[in-house]
């Protein structure tokens, strides 16, 4: 794991594979701000775990709860979605992860395909991280996302029993989702 420069697509310099496991694994998410993310894979990231919490303890007012990262965790594994990206979102989506705020930061990893082939990719970790629960409406977009690219049953199965906060209120993304594919969340 590094930090630095965008992984490069080996089929062409003008794309970048992205490591996603948490709201981005849901299409319409992430397709929000950043319109070139295609599907490329379901892949896993081996001796990491998914946890959730708040940037120097404040919550989010974007998701009103606890957001996802990355953390070493030996005998642990996420799975996620690779996505295939143009270079020209890579600034969207360092703005979407709040990478100018300090919120997260990108990093290079090696997750592996269900097929075991070696992908290096694109990723966001939040370091400077208080624990906290997630709201409702993430875990909702996290686990929509797992179904829609069809991660492992087993995992998708711990996503659900994720412990939430609660909330009842309103989470502008949700909506800004709702009003992009016209359909409920």
């Amino acid at each position: 794991m590094e930090s630095g420069g965008p992984a490069a697509d080996p089929e062409s310099g003008e794309h970048f594979l992205y490591f996603a496991y948490g709201s981005n694994l849901l299409k319409e998410r992430l397709q929000l701000k950043n319109p070139s993310a295609e599907f490329f894979c379901v892949a896993k990231l081996q001796g990491f775990k998914v946890d959730f919490g708040n940037y120097k303890g404040v919550t989010s007012t974007s998701w009103h709860g606890g957001v996802a990262t990355i953390v070493e965790s030996r005998g642990d594994e996420v799975w996620g979605v690779v996505w295939k990206m143009h270079v020209k979102n890579i600034s969207s989506l360092d703005k979407q992860e709040g990478v100018e705020t300090g919120t997260y930061i990108p990093i290079q990893i090696d997750v592996y395909s269900q097929e075991g082939k070696a992908l290096n990719c694109r990723c966001y970790q939040m370091k400077d991280y208080v624990p906290a629960a997630p709201s409702p409406q993430y875990k909702k977009v996290i686990c929509k996302g797992a179904r829609q690219n069809g991660l492992p049953s087993e995992y998708q199965r711990k996503l659900e029993e994720i412990e939430t906060n609660h909330y009842k209120g309103p989470v502008q993304v949700i909506q800004e989702i709702e009003a992009a594919t016209s359909e409920p969340l």
